[in-house]
């Protein structure tokens, strides 16, 4: 048996390059990870210094000039236009809109032909047949290109209307958007007074407070009542200061809450010009609850946009069924050689190219049939959709009945509270009656008072909220159209 030797040659450069990898990764470890998250379970994670992200610049928030010198007085349509101009709600249905707006244009280009021009350098330097032959020269080839689409079974077409309609929907979003925008800011607008009004109502039961307790310090000092009834009208007197107390942090907190609406920080200094109405018209809000609800489907945008949505889906499967049907294309080139000789030659290529798939493997059948229940579920949530309309119009109509009869009743309640009070104060004072009696007038005509408050604020939100259910609270001036229909055309386009 022979025996071989084998021999190594240690080179240390290529030794460093073969360990170099095997020492970086031993430096891997667990305590890499903790360097880029939190210590342990328990801790929160903190950025390393200077290592914070840089701020996002947010879109303004600005006051028109015109509005600055009125912000103590600002009326309802002031503060809708300033909703508008700032909530982002409107900004970001605008730009969803205009998005979609620039997807139909581009789903518009594959009506046009495309062009194309290429152009390629070379240098060619060889020798043939031992050196015999030797050649070196170049040469430049422009190129141009057309290939148009001629006819697709539809699938142009299709895609045409699943932008058209998808448009259609943003832009009825948007719609929907201003709409939401105004009952948020009017719904605000109603409660801020409400709660001013239920202010001013605490003050006024604060005064007869007063006068019950000034009553009973009359009497006690006359020596016709005990110090009870003092001590009774004192009580009486701290509840309804903390009634006031607690009514003034609601003015603060629904100021907050109508700032926010028109899209100003909650510590914004502004206030309105308008208080609660004296008297409604509570019977002008009446009719056929089927007119409402026709009214609604008509005219609601966001039932617009379900229907463009549907017809949307429809027509994508018009879309997904070309794409397993012939087309026909047709292409052309136009090319030029030229040399760094004189030479020159040119070429010109035209074709009809008819392509007809034969199998995919039941992909596009299956595209079909996804597209179809997209379809389905699609009008499944326009009706949906449709049924949630009818409720809102139905239970808001009867919301605003209810109110308009809340208000009547509560008017009521107070002048019935009213006159009881007073009988009472004057008994009281002329030493009939007692002081629960008077007490118990006197809260009564409180609760008459906040009532009242309650009632109005009730009607005036309902009523907005009527308006935007039945799809009639929009900008002034601005016309509500019927959602877009499908195009009825067969094929190609």
């Amino acid at each position: 048996m022979s025996r071989r030797s084998v021999s190594f040659a240690f080179h240390p450069p290529a030794a460093a390059a073969l360990l170099l990898p095997l020492l970086l990764a031993g430096c891997v470890h667990m305590e890499n990870l903790t360097a880029r998250t939190a210590p342990s379970p328990q801790t929160a994670w903190a950025p390393a210094p200077g290592a914070s992200a840089a701020p996002v610049a947010s879109p303004s928030v600005a006051v028109p000039p015109a509005l600055e010198a009125t912000r103590q007085h600002w009326a309802l349509n002031e503060l809708v236009d300033l909703g508008l101009a700032n909530n982002m709600q409107t900004r970001i249905a605008w730009g969803a809109a205009r998005s979609a707006a620039a997807a139909l244009g581009a789903v518009q280009g594959a009506y046009f032909p495309k062009l194309s021009l290429d152009a390629s350098a070379a240098k060619t330097k060889g020798s043939a047949v031992g050196g015999l032959f030797v050649y070196d020269y170049s040469s430049l080839t422009p190129t141009a290109g057309l290939t148009w689409l001629l006819f697709d079974f539809g699938g142009r077409g299709g895609l045409n209307e699943e932008a058209r309609q998808a448009l259609a929907a943003a832009n009825w979003t948007q719609n929907t958007a201003i709409q939401n925008v105004i009952l948020q800011i009017e719904q605000a607008y109603y409660q801020y007074l409400a709660a001013k009004a239920l202010f001013q109502a605490q003050d006024v039961s604060l005064k007869e407070a007063a006068k019950n307790l000034e009553a009973a310090e009359a009497r006690h000092a006359a020596g016709v009542a005990t110090l009870a009834d003092t001590l009774q009208a004192k009580t009486a007197l701290s509840n309804v200061r903390l009634n006031v107390i607690s009514a003034q942090g609601l003015v603060q907190t629904l100021k907050g809450v109508l700032a926010s609406a028109i899209g100003l920080p909650a510590n914004a200094p502004f206030d309105v010009e308008d208080g609660l109405p004296a008297a409604l018209p509570v019977d002008q809000a009446s009719g056929a609850i089927e007119s409402f609800i026709a009214q609604a489907q008509a005219q609601r945008p966001d039932l617009a946009a379900a229907r463009s949505l549907a017809l949307k889906a429809e027509a994508h499967i018009k879309t997904v069924r070309s794409d397993g049907l012939p087309t026909l294309n047709f292409t052309g080139t136009l090319g030029r050689i030229y040399y760094s000789t004189p030479a020159q030659s040119s070429s010109l290529n035209a074709a009809v190219l008819l392509d007809i798939p034969l199998f995919r493997g039941f992909t596009n059948s299956y595209q079909v049939l996804q597209a179809t229940s997209d379809a389905e579920n699609a009008r499944a949530q326009m009706k949906k959709v449709e049924q949630d309309v009818i409720l809102q119009v139905w239970t808001s109509y009867y919301s605003v009945q209810t109110a308009a009869q809340s208000v009547k009743t509560a008017q009521d309640l107070f002048d019935t509270a009213r006159q009881s009070y007073d009988v009472t104060l004057a008994g009281y004072k002329d030493g009939v009656g007692s002081i629960l009696d008077l007490l118990a007038a006197q809260s009564a005509l409180e609760n008459g008072r906040t009532q009242i408050v309650q009632a109005k604020a009730q009607w005036l939100t309902s009523v907005v909220q009527f308006a935007h259910d039945t799809g009639t609270l929009d900008l002034p001036g601005k016309p509500v159209s019927e959602p877009i229909p499908a195009k009825s055309g067969k094929g190609d386009r």
